[in-house]
């Protein structure tokens, strides 16, 4: 048993002899860089997922409506931040392309022109999307058929409002964590988001339930805190490129701040391929909600109990991904694919291990797990707390496949592949999930964990694609 599990975990295992361009590293060496960058990644997106769990237990307190009210504007915000979160994809593999072949100047010269082009769109889209909140909450759901329904329509307005006010120092430190993934130094980009993270939290105690002397804001307090929380990590990433000397990524006012044509193309080539994921797949999950939301609100509210635990669980695989993007981009700058697949499938077999650890702490915990996220003397808590306990064990089930899956993911963006990687999430996530869904309440009558269980089932088909393009090493030949 042992000397089976070492050979499954050995270097020399995961890449053939006819794939080898020069010498591998050994065992040790391998995976003790992946852990390096990992580490910090996994870390920050688990913390910052733990610190928006508590954000959502202090709102929980409040009742079910509060749950909902900030649970709605989910999606709409997603779609909002679609477009930078697809740009950052090409920003990160760039970037980390462009050190793996020694371009330290070209990889700073991203950056200018990615910050330009983020400012200016960030700003643009907050102006459209402030003007149409309410038509956007009601799209995703939001109604007046009761009076539950007319709370969490108001509070979802008042709190997505909000957050689109935030938005250009949303975008812009997002862009400069992304840019920094790359270079392989998710040690800032932990500390800006946990910091920032605390902040909010700090905030949220004080107006949500109004602490010492601040007024009681509730709904609408947590999102002033998110935004004061928001604003601190930008100062935070600004000022690691700016005043830090020993970073590989450093901006100033000498530097040349033109728009520079080949800089631009490559962030919109590699970024233009991610935005058709992120797109799609924000329409996916903005459908998905809209169905589950017609289920009730006590039913939507266990949905994002369920939401925020399988988003802490994603986090553990999207911290191994960046790991993956990272290290796959500066292989293929060194001209050596065959580290390239040497690293990416080193993150697949940490993955595995982690995914396993979590399913059975899930299914093991699941009713304390959720209870933690409502206040039980609120009305209905009980029966939510009950069909959330249910549905994490659907959440257990799919972890080895969903994390697989997005450090594959995550490995195929970092070669540039990110048009394969794009279509396929569209084909499952915009098409297939939704579709499931539908057919499970509408047409099935399914409850909850069966809605799940029959929607998320997609993520196997995911994983098939991703995993049969990686082995194929077609992705070897991408250039950005």
């Amino acid at each position: 048993m042992l000397a089976t599990l070492k050979r499954f975990f050995s270097v020399e295992k995961l890449v053939g002899q006819e794939h080898r361009l020069g010498p591998l590293p050994g065992d040790r060496e391998a995976y003790d860089r992946v852990i390096n960058i990992a580490l910090p990644a996994v870390a920050e997106m688990v913390l910052v997922s733990l610190i928006s769990s508590a954000d959502t237990i202090m709102v929980g307190n409040l009742g079910k409506n509060a749950l909902a009210a900030v649970s709605l504007p989910t999606q709409p915000r997603m779609i909002m931040l679609a477009i930078f979160f697809a740009l950052n994809v090409g920003i990160t593999a760039i970037v980390a392309r462009r050190k793996g072949e020694d371009r330290r100047t070209d990889a700073n010269a991203t950056l200018r022109n990615a910050l330009l082009l983020v400012g200016v769109l960030s700003i643009v889209i907050m102006g459209v999307v402030v003007a149409f909140a309410e038509p956007l909450m009601r799209l995703a759901g939001g109604n007046t058929n009761t009076a539950d329904d007319a709370i969490v329509l108001k509070d979802a307005v008042s709190y997505f409002t909000i957050m689109a006010y935030g938005l250009p120092v949303t975008a812009l430190s997002m862009c400069i964590n992304a840019a920094m993934r790359g270079v392989g130094n998710t040690k800032l980009t932990l500390r800006v988001n946990v910091i920032s993270n605390l902040v909010n939290i700090f905030f949220n105690y004080l107006l949500i339930n109004g602490k010492l002397g601040f007024p009681m804001l509730e709904v609408t307090g947590a999102a002033i805190a998110s935004v004061i929380g928001l604003a601190t990590g930008f100062a935070l990433s600004l000022g690691a490129v700016l005043f830090d000397k020993t970073s590989y990524l450093h901006l100033s006012h000498r530097d040349s701040w033109r728009i520079q044509p080949e800089a631009m193309r490559g962030i919109l080539r590699v970024g233009g391929n991610a935005m058709v994921e992120q797109l799609g797949l924000r329409f996916g999950f903005f459908l998905y909600g809209r169905i589950i939301y017609s289920l009730g609100v006590s039913m939507y509210a266990a949905h994002n109990i369920c939401m925020q635990l399988i988003g802490l669980t994603f986090n553990f695989a999207d911290g191994l991904a960046v790991s993956g993007t990272s290290l796959v981009g500066q292989g293929l700058g060194a001209k050596r694919g065959d580290l390239a697949m040497l690293y990416g499938k080193i993150c697949q077999r940490i993955a595995l291990v982690f995914s396993l650890l979590i399913a059975s702490l899930v299914a093991i915990f699941r009713y304390p797990l959720a209870s933690i996220f409502l206040n039980a003397n609120t009305p209905d808590a009980a029966y939510v707390i009950q069909i959330a306990a249910e549905t994490l064990l659907i959440v257990a089930l799919i972890q080895p496949a969903q994390m697989s899956a997005v450090v594959l993911a995550g490995c195929l963006r970092g070669a540039g592949d990110n048009l394969f990687v794009a279509s396929r999430m569209m084909i499952c996530v915009s098409i297939l999930r939704p579709l499931l869904a539908a057919l499970a309440v509408y047409v099935f009558k399914m409850n909850l964990p069966m809605t799940w269980l029959l929607s998320l089932s997609e993520i196997f088909v995911r994983l098939y694609f991703f995993y049969t393009r990686f082995e194929s090493g077609k992705w070897k030949e991408k250039r950005v």
